[in-house]
């Protein structure tokens, strides 16, 4: 699939030292002007190759179990003669499927504001009758290793995701990567369960643009899903329609023997119906391609309602700040203006049993009082700088998502209507050669 263009951006200024003498001066422009005319390199695929390649089946045995998994052979190369390890040859590390998984709920967790690529399924969805449901099948782990290459281009793609050293290690760490990555504890950074549900439901305004992306995304996965289980029942269908074709070919094959004048032209259409019969099977894999891309798409839609909670619960954080003050701050109106009422009330029979308050111990509580409302102005001001600097990423994100999005739609369905002509006009040319055998009799 065609990753999105990536839009160059300025190199960024840099302070001219003095010089001792002209020829220094010469050199230093000419260093300049080449720093001008080559733009800033912002993610990996401009100067590193990534591949995903010999899938492998293992097996580890103990004393009580045995684990059997598929590794994948992640290698990478260096492309730009200016980068640091051109010329050094390929790294290789092999990764397991967990592996990758660990490596995306880090990546989910360090940049929340980020719709961070999903993985490819763990086991077949939308499947045709005829897709073998073994997570071991050869076809199935081809078209997993391709998902989890392309998974890997679109994190190297971004520009914030191909930073990070973890990623990098990912790439290359052929020892200890898992160690290291647990090692940054990102769990306890993840948001619980809970607090999202809070969040959702707890709300007292939210930003309409993040209600609509959810919405979005219930519908694009939906519509992606009809797609995806129309395709399985037109894929059982042609299949059935293309082997009952087979019976052509024996039924002519069989027919030649009895007739000696057209036996020829009888045995050469039965070709042809064999060889119809045999064409679903390529198509139908072809086709595995373009659902498994549309997939992807249909996790990218938890990928974005999850950018959607955290924005909930930045909300919900930044709700709960701004009570905080509000009652920090009517405590010390109403304290400040507690005086002796007429009439029966609650505080007045308190004072009658317990005592009034000396003014030395309400400056006390005063005091207090406007310490912690510093405290909760301080919080707040923190929380909304955090809240409006996500909202700004998130949505800088959202958009580049979009136009992703679009582009690889559009492509994924011209693609599918090219093969799908490509097909037909196969079609057409074998019963063209059917009918010219029929003709010859």
């Amino acid at each position: 699939m065609a990753e999105e263009g990536v839009i160059k951006t300025d190199p960024l200024s840099e302070e001219i030292k003095p010089i001792k003498n002209a020829s220094a001066l010469v050199v230093d422009e000419t260093a300049k002007q080449d720093r001008i005319q080559r733009p800033k390199k912002t993610h990996l695929l401009q100067w590193m190759e990534i591949t995903v390649t010999e899938p492998e089946k293992k097996t580890i045995a103990s004393m009580k179990m045995q684990d059997t998994f598929v590794v994948y052979l992640i290698e990478t190369r260096v492309t730009d003669e200016n980068m640091q390890g051109y010329g050094e040859g390929a790294t290789s590390a092999w990764r397991r499927y967990s592996e990758f998984e660990l490596l995306r709920n880090y990546l989910d967790v360090t940049f929340p504001a980020v719709i961070v690529p999903p993985l490819p399924e763990k086991k077949a969805s939308y499947a045709w009758q005829n897709v073998s449901m073994d997570r071991f099948d050869p076809d199935f782990i081809e078209r997993r290793r391709a998902g989890l290459e392309i998974f890997l281009l679109r994190c190297a793609a971004h520009p914030k995701l191909c930073q990070d050293k973890i990623f990098i290690g990912f790439l290359q760490q052929e020892q200890g990567w898992r160690d290291t990555v647990n090692a940054t504890d990102f769990y306890s950074k993840a948001e619980s369960r809970l607090k999202s549900l809070n969040a959702q439901f707890r709300l007292k305004k939210s930003d309409r643009r993040f209600e609509e992306l959810k919405n979005y995304c219930t519908e694009l996965q939906s519509n992606i899903g009809n797609i995806l289980k129309i395709r399985a029942r037109l894929c059982d269908k042609l299949y059935g329609i293309h082997k009952v074709h087979g019976n052509y070919a024996r039924v002519f094959n069989e027919w030649s023997t009895i007739e000696k004048e057209i036996a020829e032209h009888l045995q050469s259409a039965s070709h042809y119906m064999d060889v119809f019969a045999s064409t679903i099977d390529s198509q139908l894999e072809e086709e595995e391609q373009y659902a498994d891309q549309l997939k992807e798409y249909y996790a990218f839609g938890d990928s974005v309602r999850a950018v959607c909670r955290r924005y909930e619960s930045a909300q919900y954080d930044l709700e709960k700040a701004e009570e905080n003050l509000m009652m920090k701050s009517s405590q010390k109106e109403t304290l400040a203006n507690n005086q002796a009422k007429s009439g029966f009330s609650l505080s007045g029979m308190k004072s009658k049993i317990f005592g009034s308050e000396t003014p030395e111990q309400r400056e006390v509580k005063l005091k207090q009082l406007e310490e912690q409302i510093i405290s909760a102005e301080m919080e707040l001001k923190k929380v909304q700088e955090e809240s409006e600097l996500f909202i700004e990423q998130a949505l800088r994100d959202i958009d580049r998502f979009q136009r992703q999005k679009t582009k690889d739609l559009q492509e994924i369905f011209t693609n599918y209507a090219v093969m799908q002509i490509k097909q037909c006009k196969k079609g057409i040319a074998i019963w063209t050669s059917a009918k010219d055998c029929f003709s010859k009799m």
